[in-house]
This record gives C-alpha cells, structure tokens and sequence, in this order.
C-alpha cells in the first residue's frame, strides 16, 4: 500500500471542506477521485501534499504517518504533485521548469531515477517545447509539462489535479496512454482528481466520488457510468 487516508477532516477558516474522509491507492495503481467542482476533491490532494492542515486523521505514505510532516519533506519522502492551474514559471523555459525537479531531488537518495529522456518517452511533444519559454504555451502543454516537473522528482506517488480537465478528446487520449506508461513502465502510483467520469474511466482501476467533502462511493470506474443515481452525484 502506498497510500493510506484515515477518518481524515480538513477545516479551512470555519469552514469543513473534508469529513471524515478515506482512501488508499496501492502500489502501481491509478485510482480516480471524482466529483463535482468544489466537491472536495483538490482539498484532498492539497491535504495530502501537506497545503492544507489536517484537523484529524491520518495520512499514511509507504507505512509511515505524515501527517504532521511539513510539506517538502513529503515531496522529499515521494510524494509529487501536478496542480490543476500547472503552476509553471512563466519566464523560465520548458527544460528549467523540469530541471527543478531534478535539483530538488539532487542531494537525496531519489535522485538520478528519472531523466528528461524518460520524459520525453513518455510525453514525446515535449521535446519540440524543451527551449520554450513557459509563457508561451497552450493549457495542454503546461499539463504536460507540470507533469513532467513531478515525475522528474522521482516520486513513488503522484498527485494529479484535474490533468485532463479542458483538453479535446485526442489530447485526452494522449494523456490517457501518458498515465498508464508512468504507471507500467516507472512503476508510479497515481491519484488523479478529475470532474469527468468518462475520461476517468479510460485510466483508472479504482474509483472514489467525493461530494460535500465526504467520501459516498468505492469501486470501478464502469460501476458509475452504470448507475443513474451516481452520474447524478457526478454532474453527468
């Protein structure tokens, strides 16, 4: 098991944006969290990475309690994460925004696993973008780029919010095929967030839906596209 959340709440000023909330992700595994906008889903991955506090519950990462570890020693520890708006900087070019991940991790014991070769196996367009300036890019390239720039921190587990969020239905497929190479050729855990039950169900083994903060459902991706009841809970 790489991942293990316990009873987990989240409190941000007085309001509760987690409840109770668990989750596991086991080695090698793509699971999905679904759910509407402002359903919880990003709070659970900002709680994860260490953004946002946790009030109770237990965060679990390879066996050890994180709960209380400051964020950048769990990204340190194997933890990486790809948020929804990229969070690139925009004046460095493609290659410098994924040399960060390599330096962060220069002086550890993950470093030297991942290289910008492997990146480009797995995102070949990122090649022709390599001396582009961030600024420059389409919402697609950053993805793949912010994607790009977690892997190369050589993570166990990565954390990927609404990756595949806004893209046209080729480049989701290209995405598609992206997260099950890091999955079967790095051997990487992933926990992708994403509104769209239908581009989850292309990548995912396991699926939660989360509303309201709280977790309602665990199972297979084609469970929900099969029950009424629960596209409903997911906007579709």
């Amino acid at each position: 098991m790489v991942l293990k959340i316990e009873n987990l709440d989240c409190r941000i000023a007085s309001t509760n944006v987690l409840r109770s909330c668990s989750l596991e992700v086991d080695t090698r595994e793509v699971v999905c969290l679904i759910g509407r906008n402002g359903a919880g889903k990003s709070s659970i991955l900002k709680s994860i990475i260490g953004l946002y506090p946790s009030q109770t519950g237990k965060i679990i990462f390879n066996d050890r309690d994180i709960t209380r570890l400051p964020s950048h020693k769990r990204v340190t520890a194997g933890i990486a994460y790809a948020p929804e708006d990229s969070r690139l900087f925009p004046e460095l070019t493609v290659e410098e925004n994924i040399q960060l991940g390599f330096w962060i991790t220069s002086k550890t014991e993950r470093s030297g696993s991942f290289d910008l070769e492997k990146v480009f196996d797995i995102f070949p367009a990122v090649k022709k973008l390599i001396k582009r300036q961030a600024d420059t890019l389409s919402g697609g390239e950053k993805k793949m780029v912010s994607i790009s720039r977690a892997l190369a921190l050589s993570p166990t587990l990565v954390l990927m919010d609404e990756s595949l969020e806004g893209l046209a239905p080729l480049v989701v497929n290209t995405f598609g095929e992206a997260i099950k190479s890091i999955k079967r050729d790095l051997g990487v855990s992933i926990l992708l967030a994403e509104s769209n039950i239908h581009n989850a169900s292309h990548v995912a083994e396991r699926s939660y839906i989360i509303d309201r903060g709280e977790i309602i459902f665990e199972g297979h991706p084609s469970e929900v596209l099969e029950d009424e009841q629960l596209l409903k809970l997911v906007g579709k």
